[in-house]
């Protein structure tokens, strides 16, 4: 059903996703699902049972999945519109739940526009390329990363952090797959790397949720993500990001609370 994921289908509201080391962070031996990748796969599956693209949908995190497992997709559509679908998806590990998702799906005609505009930053071809921090054959290793504005890195680096909790950076697959729906789910998820810029310190954090919204799809090699990440307070983080096409088109919006995690 699609590349990235591999997701299998049994039938039309039953799907399993066999979770493996690329699609899992973490390090060695506590290894466990990138969030994203639960929230792309929950789409990919509501996307296939309702026949209709995503409009928007948002999972809540609720345990982890680790590596080596075949964990099931389950989708109910509660609502069949003349053109939106309201859907569900759940996914479990044999009797637990690891998330539980929502979405709108269809497509409807009117008006068309754009507020939000791309930043004047740097293009790919003019940002030096970055490895993710967590080592091979994760799945940060199947994303190509160039910063364009902010620190990205293990450890923050003070000449290049933001002051305004910003991170600008442009993200594609190493592979040769198309950004669509389901790839845009996927990178929205990298919110942790704005922490490090944000604060200065080796921190992270654990989804509790993430949201996204789709505009207009188009064909992009690369996206710029821009991370705002808004305010920490009582150990949790809450955090934006709008992914832009290289043309600048708005393809999507995100949103995302997180545990947060310091590693000093």
């Amino acid at each position: 059903m699609h590349a990235f994921l591999e997701i299998q289908r049994q039938d039309r509201l039953n799907y399993i996703l066999p979770i493996t080391r690329n699609l899992s962070v973490g390090i060695p031996g506590r290894e466990f699902m990138f969030g994203g990748v639960g929230l792309a796969a929950s789409v990919a599956a509501m996307e296939a049972a309702s026949d209709r693209p995503a409009i928007w949908a948002t999972a809540h995190y609720i345990s982890y999945a680790q590596p080596g497992n075949d964990a099931e997709i389950t989708v109910d559509l509660p609502a069949e519109g003349n053109a939106i679908t309201q859907a569900r998806a759940s996914i479990h590990l044999g009797e637990r739940e690891v998330l539980t998702a929502a979405a709108a799906l269809g497509t409807r005609t009117g008006l068309d526009g754009q507020w939000v505009k791309l930043d004047n930053v740097p293009h790919w071809r003019e940002c030096d390329e970055s490895s993710h921090w967590s080592g091979d054959e994760n799945l940060g290793s199947r994303i190509r990363f160039r910063p364009a504005r902010g620190s990205f890195g293990n450890l923050p680096n003070a000449e290049t952090r933001t002051n305004d909790g910003r991170l600008l950076i442009w993200m594609r697959p190493v592979e040769d797959i198309s950004i669509d729906r389901i790839m845009l789910a996927v990178i929205a998820d990298f919110m942790t790397p704005g922490i490090r810029n944000a604060t200065g310190r080796h921190a992270g954090g654990n989804s509790l949720d993430n949201t996204i919204r789709y505009g207009a799809i188009v064909p992009t090699e690369w996206v710029l993500c821009d991370i705002q990440i808004e305010v920490i307070h009582a150990g949790i983080v809450h955090g934006a990001m709008r992914i832009f096409a290289e043309d600048g088109t708005l393809m999507a919006s995100a949103s995302q609370s997180m545990i947060l995690r310091v590693r000093d």
